[in-house]
């Protein structure tokens, strides 16, 4: 994304593109179905936790490890194989990400760094920064040209700024381009959809949209499917409005299906059933 340009405030000049304001408007009537539900005021915390393992879950999906839910909760050794490290990052992000709320708004790539060194689990020399030209990027979901180390460099500056100097942008469109950034650059050598997906709900939650985390993005993102999801990254990739506005739209869908999954627990947990 282009940060210069005739708006001062590029983020909320997003907000104004066709159908994008139908999507903020049907993401908060999903995420306030949610908060008002009755189990919500009385087991709040038990939704969070089941949300998180279920956000976690599904990011790890969408990068190559798709294990059945009652799997990621029975495990408890994520050393294993390829899979294994990979749900074990996701779950590992998913607690991070809690802790970093108060530093995402005054350092975001501080943050960022943060995340990839948790995800990544490692503590070689090419983690937790931006990768160097020529070193080589794991990330086989998404096969976008990959722009070298000074344009990540300058593009990641840019998006720090407008996350530290805020704006009138809802949660919704800011999420959804700290996402599509981070995918369309790559930043690091791997584990950059899981980053940013981490980010994403890092915005979601810190923005005020979803302050108790129970509305996974990741959930949505994995039920649309590894197909839409690239096909929708790659409209962001395009700069158009058109691209930018459908990959809004995709992101908002996936929130809303992260607030129905939240939505079916809490039915359960009234049922007594979970």
């Amino acid at each position: 994304m282009s940060t210069t340009g005739a708006s001062a405030d590029p983020l909320a000049a997003l907000g104004s593109l066709p159908g994008v304001a139908d999507s903020v408007e049907s993401v908060r009537k999903a995420v306030d179905r949610v908060y008002g539900h009755r189990i919500m005021r009385r087991r709040s915390n038990e939704i969070t936790s089941e949300a998180a393992l279920r956000g976690a879950r599904g990011s790890a999906a969408l990068s190559g490890a798709d294990w059945a839910l009652e799997e990621v909760r029975r495990r408890t050794d994520f050393s294993g194989d390829d899979e294994a490290r990979v749900v074990g990052g996701s779950l590992r992000l998913t607690a991070e990400a809690g802790q970093l709320l108060s530093i995402w708004r005054q350092s975001p790539l501080r943050v960022l760094a943060r995340l990839h060194l948790v995800a990544a689990a490692d503590n070689g020399d090419t983690v937790g920064r931006p990768r160097q030209n020529g070193e080589p990027v794991d990330e086989p979901l998404v096969e976008l040209p990959l722009p070298d180390a000074t344009e990540v460099a300058g593009r990641l500056e840019g998006l720090s700024r407008l996350i530290i100097a805020g704006g009138s942008a809802p949660a919704l469109v800011t999420a959804a381009v700290v996402h599509g950034e981070l995918l369309a650059l790559r930043p690091f050598g791997s584990h950059n959809g899981q980053v940013a997906r981490a980010a994403e709900r890092i915005v979601l939650v810190g923005s005020g949209l979803d302050p108790k985390s129970v509305c996974p993005a990741e959930v949505g993102h994995a039920e649309l499917g590894r197909a839409a999801y690239v096909a929708a990254l790659e409209g962001y990739a395009s700069g158009t409005p058109e691209g930018m506005a459908a990959w809004i739209a995709h992101c908002g869908k996936a929130v809303e299906l992260g607030a129905r999954e939240s939505t079916a627990v809490c039915e359960a947990l009234q049922r007594g059933a979970a």
